[in-house]
């Protein structure tokens, strides 16, 4: 597993990514400081990607309350093909978009689906690329055991 040194400026470039075209100020996310982070990069031409986010939206359900926050961060170059997508695959967690894929690049995305837990303390604590369902039991652990270095958890 690779640290990332991106702690604050993670946040940071997260609440600055555009949430629709032309917006200037995003709408705000939920505080993220001292939360546990799952940031997940995604594409609408990616299959994986549809089997995850009915995962993530399982996983917010149930630790939100426990002080998970879910952001996707969508890197498509047309925002239309991401709103086809969320048509047919709805997120019930925080949503950003990179077209031009400066965090994905910033985050070292190899992949399509690529997730990133991240403690409370903003660092990177896990890296998954795409998504199967047979390692879903593996992620819920690693968000479990974060919450629970966080004093958050059950």
């Amino acid at each position: 597993m690779t640290r990332h040194p991106l702690p604050a400026i993670v946040a940071l470039a997260l609440l600055a990514l555009p949430t629709a075209p032309g917006a200037e100020v995003p709408p705000a996310l939920d505080p993220v400081d001292g939360k546990v982070i799952w940031v997940d990069f995604w594409a609408s031409w990616c299959v994986p990607c549809r089997r995850s986010f009915p995962w993530m939206n399982q996983m917010l359900d149930r630790y939100g309350d426990q002080g998970l926050q879910i952001i996707g961060v969508n890197v498509d170059k047309e925002r239309a093909l991401a709103d086809e997508f969320l048509a047919e695959t709805p997120a019930q967690f925080d949503l950003r978009f990179d077209p031009a894929g400066a965090l994905a690049e910033r985050f070292g995305v190899e992949a399509m689906p690529s997730s990133f837990l991240l403690d409370a303390a903003g660092n990177v604590i896990a890296e998954h690329y795409g998504f199967r369902f047979e390692d879903a039991d593996e992620y819920e652990a690693a968000i479990v055991a974060a919450l629970g270095a966080a004093g958050r958890g059950q």
